[in-house]
């Protein structure tokens, strides 16, 4: 059986296993019915509070520590905290969100929306003046948000065409003496985002309440508190931020997804205390923790060996599932996205920067996107191994690439091929981005052999390959992917191919567009 072969017609046709000695999978583009829409900001991603403020993120792996080895021990406006695993962390300075190049680069990954959040949010204190920054952080909080970094995240994302995303602060120095939160940090940054002229495309309260005690909540801290707290936080959004998604609840380490050795306030408990008050059931999800983690017993990881198999690839639907099942309980009819997702928690692994983990990155928006979820946000855009572009140089990673061409082929309509089967992520399709009737797909081959396609129309296919899995080169139909020093992109061309099969390669991933598929839910 071709367990191992995964065509991802962007989120539509599914998994089927194959005979080895079967001929080319036949694919009826034009017949594909339509089973739903994701939103054309599908893809997007995340910049931590942290790489806004600048601060203690993950620390480099050893081999690529000797880029950071003038960083600072601690941010000038950030108290580093004394949890375990401390010495996981390391200094890096702020993002500068005003480099052409970045801009350049995340624009072309657009639209998207750009969340700022993470789990140094729910500590950070926002400073509402024009003062210098303050030096230590307010008692209660761990970190400084300045007015100019605040203005700076406002700024890229007009620049590059995102909508902005956040969460706000939830840790004791948002609090009185009786525990109860107050409001008061949340709306400053509100008011102040309205100066600018600017809105809130969505946001959420805090960062992850599955697992806040972690990051910045009481230790006795629960769904009860987390209802109390949310309801004058909402009552506050809807005076201050009128028309700003409310997301949530934003739980992760359930189901089978990475399990954190902390006590759960399980989603549904939360969900029972707060009532239907989400415009959008949200989640994060991670298939593994990275080896930075691992080490401490924090989790089950993931090796390079495995970044192809179906039994990795197929965690994405698991997590799905658990969530679109509590979804489906609390919140029924209300859309599902994904805020925040990459190959592992604690920055990823080495190989999420690397060839081998765009097979999980395209095969998560493939099969979400069939699955009816929205918004996939991944995590980071530009900080520690799982980001999109390397910190350091800003040069594309992989999955980089591949965002790109899913944004170019890949419109918002799913459709569906109706082939079912087998227990491996599949085929999956898209109305193509532009053309009436034109449709798109993306075939991964995970195999050491050449397979084929059977298509009726002619098109244009987007093949990327790679020298070695664990590298960082990628080649578009034979030939290098390289930006332009600005950070634009080269031209992208696809190869034209007739009515007939279409190669996939070995360990490949294939985008095709064909224009006149002639299918009528593509108009």
């Amino acid at each position: 059986m071709w367990r191992s072969l995964f065509v991802l017609f962007s989120a539509t046709l599914v998994c089927q296993s194959y005979a080895q000695s079967s001929s080319a999978v036949v694919i009826d583009v034009a017949r594909m019915p339509k089973i739903g829409t994701v939103d054309p900001g599908y893809v997007s991603y995340n910049i931590e509070m942290v790489e806004v403020t600048g601060g203690r993120f993950w620390k480099p792996y050893p081999a690529s520590s000797e880029a950071h080895r003038k960083a600072k021990a601690a941010a000038p406006h950030q108290r580093p905290r004394g949890r375990p695993g401390a010495d996981l962390f390391q200094y890096r300075p702020p993002i500068d969100l005003a480099s052409s190049r970045l801009r350049n680069l995340a624009k072309a990954i657009g639209p998207a929306y750009l969340r700022v959040s993470g789990s140094w949010a729910n500590t950070t204190f926002f400073q509402d003046d024009d003062n210098p920054p303050l030096q230590e952080p307010p008692a209660g909080f761990d970190q400084v948000l300045t007015r100019a970094e605040w203005k700076g995240v406002i700024d890229f994302a007009r620049a590059v065409g995102a909508r902005v995303v956040t969460s706000f602060a939830i840790s004791p120095g948002t609090r009185g003496p009786d525990g109860v939160w107050s409001p008061a940090q949340a709306r400053a940054l509100m008011r102040y985002t309205g100066t600018l002229h600017a809105h809130l495309a969505a946001v959420e309260f805090m960062n992850e309440p599955t697992i806040v005690t972690m990051h910045g909540a009481p230790k006795d801290y629960d769904a009860a508190r987390f209802a109390e707290d949310i309801a004058v936080f909402r009552s506050l959004l809807q005076r201050q931020a009128p028309g700003t998604l409310l997301l949530g609840p934003g739980g992760t380490g359930e189901g089978r997804s990475v399990n954190f050795p902390v006590k759960i306030i399980r989603s549904e408990d939360i969900l029972q205390a707060t009532g239907p008050i989400f415009d959008v059931f949200s989640y994060h999800f991670y298939g593994a923790t990275s080896r930075r983690c691992t080490a401490l017993g924090r989790g089950h990881g993931i090796t390079i060996d495995q970044a192809l198999s179906p039994q990795w690839l197929s965690r994405t639907d698991q997590a799905e599932a658990f969530y679109a099942g509590v979804r489906d309980r609390y919140l029924p009819g209300k859309p599902l996205w994904v805020t925040e997702t990459a190959e592992a928690a604690c920055g990823g692994d080495p190989f999420a920067a690397q060839f081998a983990d765009t097979f999980r990155f395209v095969n998560q928006l493939g099969t979400l996107a069939r699955k009816g979820v929205g918004v996939v946000m991944h995590n980071t855009l530009a900080a520690s191994d799982y980001g999109l572009i390397d910190q350091q140089t800003l040069e594309p990673r992989p999955d980089y690439w591949a965002a790109v061409l899913w944004n170019r082929t890949m419109g918002t309509t799913v459709l569906d091929a109706g082939i079912r089967g087998g227990d491996a992520p599949g085929i999956y399709a898209h109305c193509a981005r532009r053309g009436h009737g034109g449709v798109a797909l993306v075939a991964l081959n995970t195999t050491h052999e050449e397979r084929t396609l059977a298509l009726p129309v002619p098109g244009e296919r987007f093949t990327l390959t790679a020298p070695s899995l664990a590298g960082t080169e990628v080649l578009l139909n034979g030939s290098e992917l390289k930006t332009r020093a600005d950070g634009s992109l080269p031209p992208i061309r696809g190869e034209v191919f007739p009515a007939g099969t279409v190669r996939l390669p070995s360990e490949s991933i294939t985008f095709v567009r064909m224009p006149s598929a002639g299918n009528t839910k593509c108009g």
